[in-house]
């Protein structure tokens, strides 16, 4: 191919430089291998290395949903429980407790404004499925991913803009129930439109990641 100018030996192998303007190496085989090989080699690896990492982080937000979800469905036996001793102790011993029925409100609305990117991580939101069930694994990643981009973050910016100013200012006077002997944590409560869409926010990273993932290696994603 040409005469050799310099070589150097590193890990094993011999880089050389030819004097045909082809660099490259002669591996332990002894084949030539032309540098631009090396070059794709080192490209794929740092694509290799960030798609790992992006793999952790969506396992990292989907263990945090995942455990936030588990943690949420005993509001709804809590729920259960707490409306039935409201009922028990007003018509079986004429005994109110406004306290209670607004702690069945507290609860009803953490688990719903809470429990919605738990329901996204595992598909039980609510899907108009007319075409999609239809379409191959690849056309859902895409429409997942656009559905995303397009319509979910944008609604929960909206939602979190729309809400600053009318939680701030609830928070700004601790506002309480109006009803007399009422739990007097409402701001607590109207806390659930931030973090309703700062949640999904995050869910719907990790649905974004994992769909881009998924549409640039199809056949090894797809086994994950």
């Amino acid at each position: 191919v040409g005469a050799v100018s310099k070589s150097k030996v590193f890990a094993g192998e011999i880089s050389v430089s030819m004097d045909s303007s082809v660099q490259g190496y002669r591996g332990q085989n002894g084949k030539f291998r032309p540098a631009r090989y090396d070059t794709l080699r080192v490209n794929n690896q740092k694509v290799q290395r960030r798609m790992l990492q992006l793999r952790a982080l969506i396992g990292v937000i989907d263990s945090f949903t995942d455990t936030t979800g588990r943690y949420l469905a005993w509001l709804a036996l809590g729920m259960a429980l707490l409306t039935a001793l409201v009922v028990l102790l007003r018509y079986g011993f004429n005994i109110g407790s406004i306290a209670a029925q607004e702690a069945v409100t507290y609860m009803h609305g953490s688990l719903f404004m809470l429990g919605a990117a738990y329901a996204l991580k595992h598909g039980d939101h609510v899907r108009v499925d007319i075409f999609y069930r239809r379409f191959s694994p690849v056309t859902q990643a895409w429409v997942n991913s656009i559905g995303t981009l397009v319509f979910l973050l944008p609604v929960c910016v909206f939602i979190l803009g729309m809400s600053w100013n009318y939680v701030a200012e609830s928070w700004a006077i601790r506002e309480t129930s109006p009803e007399p002997g009422g739990i007097p944590a409402v701001f607590l409560l109207k806390t659930l439109l931030l973090l309703l869409p700062l949640l999904l926010i995050l869910q719907g990273i990790a649905e974004l990641l994992r769909n881009t993932l998924f549409l640039m290696d199809p056949e090894s994603e797809r086994h994950k």
